[in-house]
């Protein structure tokens, strides 16, 4: 545009075109028409200065210029859009418009998979750590049985001195109720290390009393019985589709209802009640295995254990496998 005195010239220069968007765009007006050269666009002539309103200059379009087919919006219609040309630029309620079409897509993550992927994971490395702790639970044990039976002055000491049976098992249940309820303990390491130790040490103290009153034979017979039962309750935990953990509740009554018999078999001290004890004592022990295994393993059971207790968990499976084999080698004891 080429300045005359005061004003503009409604002529633009016909040399060079005024919209480089003309040459992309085919579709876009070369030149503004000349009915928008007025005054009073903004108001009074006044508004700014002595010289009139400037003219309406449409800005770029915001379709795409690689495609002349794409009709313009009414954005970019020959007539302004009223008194405020920006208002075809921007929304006055949400901001500049966007190209709907040239928005890049949206990316979504498998949340749900990828936290089922990652409690997969902490289930399989929790059942690692049990079963570990558990193996070398089982190992100090068994290694303290064999001093127990196959020393013969310490099982001569043991015969005869029959009440550290009894001071071990007051010591036991202590540390029994403390790994059980105590949170801080069983989950804050060294404390669980430390005291899951002293409590294996010490039961496996009471075993050794327990064994040193039986034959060696019968303790092998005892230990044999109970690897292949835990073994085999083990493996059928794991394949059935039947789920046991509902049916803590009703093993807890029935374990106070043995308690009780027991009690009473060992007040009356008859043959016959002795093995039905044992007996119902092997069935009710057996069920915990398999209801403390699913507990373990989790998955599509009802109920689970936290990775957090791993050491309750241990403790769990090791008492289950202790108290087996003290009644199967009451049994074996009973029938030899």
């Amino acid at each position: 545009m080429s300045k005359q005195g005061d004003g503009y010239s409604d002529n633009p220069p016909s040399s060079q075109p005024i919209y480089s968007y003309s040459v992309q765009n085919p579709a876009y007006p070369a030149y503004p028409p000349s009915n928008i050269y007025h005054q009073g666009a903004y108001g009074s002539p006044g508004a700014y200065g002595s010289s009139p309103a400037p003219a309406y200059m449409p800005p770029p379009p915001m379709y795409s210029e690689q495609n002349p087919n794409v009709t313009p919006p009414e954005v970019w219609s020959r007539n302004p859009p009223g008194d405020y040309p920006q208002e075809a630029l921007f929304d006055i309620d949400n901001g500049p418009k966007q190209d709907v079409e040239e928005s890049p897509p949206e990316y979504t993550i498998e949340i749900g998979n990828s936290s089922a992927f990652s409690e997969a994971a902490i289930r399989k490395a929790f059942i690692r750590k049990v079963y570990i702790t558990l193996g070398i639970q089982l190992v100090i044990t068994v290694g303290i049985i064999c001093m127990f039976i196959f020393w013969k002055t310490l099982k001569e000491w043991v015969q005869d001195h029959i009440y550290f049976a009894y001071g071990l098992l007051a010591a036991l249940i202590i540390l029994t109720v403390v790994l059980a309820c105590c949170d801080n303990v069983r989950r804050k390491v060294p404390y669980n290390f430390i005291f899951l130790g002293i409590f294996t040490i010490v039961e496996g103290c009471v075993l050794g009393s327990i064994s040193a009153l039986y034959d060696a034979e019968e303790v092998m017979w005892a230990a044999g019985a109970t690897v292949l039962v835990t073994i085999g309750l083990t493996l059928f935990a794991l394949q059935t589709k039947w789920d046991f953990t509902i049916m803590s509740g009703g093993l807890c009554v029935v374990l106070m209802v043995l308690l009780s018999f027991g009690i009473l078999a060992a007040i009356l001290r008859s043959y016959w009640l002795n093995i039905v004890y044992a007996s119902l004592g092997t069935l009710v022990f057996g069920m915990y295995l398999v209801v403390d295994t699913q507990l373990i393993v989790g998955g599509k059971h009802r109920y689970s254990i936290s990775p957090e207790d791993y050491i309750f968990a241990a403790l769990n499976i090791y008492l289950d496998i202790v108290n087996l084999f003290v009644l199967l080698l009451s049994l074996f004891g009973a029938c030899r």
